[in-house]
């Protein structure tokens, strides 16, 4: 593998700039006196991220760490970006409190069709370097993944938070979780990073490339894990869950899911999912204390989101359609439409479309009640349901046009 250590370019090394990258959003560095030294030496740093594709779709808390790494682009730094397709088939065990099933392999290849993409609507892959892991992780032999396992303990393994509980309950941890910080932290011998950036949860196995890198001899990298961004539901934001906000949703479905989002996370979106000024933040914290309705100031903060990921004629747009749908209680223009083949079943349709990541989230919601014809209100009753003409209500703000070719 080829690494692309570039040029010697000109590094902004503008204190403010700094700190709010070291500090927004950010729930711990480590360490950050020596980051923030060379993130003021004027030193071109190698900047990691992975993330393994486990759905096809980026959702904005993935996205608000993938827009730190565009900071750190920004000031001059080169952004190293790893798709995880070996290790999406593991099956990365942070915070998992039971054994994550393995992926397929082809079910990896059909996320990874339009991720390259996605990404390339956050940073300039121009001036990045992108790789999958695949490519030195599929050659391991086994006395080199036995060298690898040198690196750590049992016992550290086994005092890692998430296994602990585990094992205190009786339950089963395979030894290939065991694995999976292993992996990760070779991804960072083998694109040699300076820092490396992921979310809280990430933080055992961002420390575990510091350990690996260690123990092959090379300078440890730094470490910054960014705050969590809770889901529509205020759980952690996770496609298993269905509670998520793609980036790639439709600008009217993604304003809705944001005016769904609890009024206690409003503070934390803007800090985490905008690019809204710190201080002006502040003065929002204010407002929503001095008893402003919470309404009008998320509505501010979905025009905000759907700008950053769309664009502000969107994001008006979107706004209307909502003031439409949910204030004079219609249905937006415009609505999303896919057109099936009859004798489908919905279901089907809406997999297929990606409208929905799976089987098992339409069967949730159409048991929660939460499935309805937004023309009569009639709710769909049958997981089963064939496909008609019908312009489906799915939760409380997304609507779908179903046409029968």
């Amino acid at each position: 593998m080829k690494l692309n250590f570039g040029k010697k370019i000109k590094i902004d090394t503008d204190l403010q700039k700094v700190e709010e990258i070291l500090t927004r959003g950010v729930e711990d560095v480590f360490t950050k006196e020596s980051l923030q030294k060379k993130l003021l030496s004027g030193q071109q740093l190698r900047i990691k991220f992975g993330v393994d594709p486990t759905s096809s779709k980026i959702h904005i808390g993935r996205a608000s760490v993938i827009r730190k790494l565009q900071k750190f682009q920004e000031l001059g730094h080169k952004i190293v970006f790893i798709v995880g397709d070996f290790t999406a088939q593991i099956g990365d065990p942070s915070d998992k409190l039971e054994k994550r099933p393995m992926i397929l392999k082809e079910k990896i290849q059909e996320n990874l069709k339009t991720y390259k993409k996605q990404v390339g609507t956050l940073l300039d892959l121009s001036k990045a370097e992108f790789h999958y892991n695949s490519e030195w992780l599929d050659k391991l032999g086994f006395q080199e993944i036995c060298e690898l396992a040198e690196s750590f303990s049992v016992q550290q393994m086994s005092n890692r938070r998430n296994f602990k509980e585990r094992f205190d309950k009786g339950e089963e941890v395979s030894l290939r979780e065991f694995m999976y910080p292993l992996m990760q932290g070779y991804d960072s011998v083998q694109v040699r990073s300076d820092v490396e950036i992921g979310g809280f949860d990430q933080l055992f196995n961002v420390k575990a490339g510091r350990t690996i890198q260690k123990h092959y001899g090379m300078k440890e990298q730094d470490v910054l894990t960014t705050a969590m961004l809770e889901g529509t539901d205020g759980r952690k934001m996770s496609s298993s869950w269905g509670n998520v906000i793609a980036i790639t949703d439709e600008p009217s479905d993604m304003y809705g899911k944001v005016m769904s989002v609890k009024d206690d996370l409003i503070i934390n979106y803007f800090t985490i999912a905008t690019d809204v000024s710190l201080e002006e933040i502040d003065e929002i914290k204010t407002n929503l204390t001095s008893g402003i309705n919470p309404r009008d100031i998320k509505m501010r903060l979905a025009r905000e989101i759907v700008t950053l990921h769309h664009n502000k004629e969107a994001a008006e747009k979107a706004e209307q359609d909502f003031i439409n749908t949910f204030s004079k209680g219609g249905i937006p223009e415009n609505v999303e439409e896919i057109k099936v083949v009859t004798g489908e079943k919905i279901v089907d349709a809406l997999v297929q479309e990606k409208i929905l990541e799976s089987k098992g989230e339409w069967r949730r919601l159409v048991l929660a009640g939460a499935v309805s014809n937004a023309e009569t209100d009639e709710k769909i009753t049958s997981p089963d349901e064939i496909v008609k003409n019908i312009i489906l209500k799915v939760g409380k703000r997304r609507f779908v046009k179903i046409v029968i070719r």
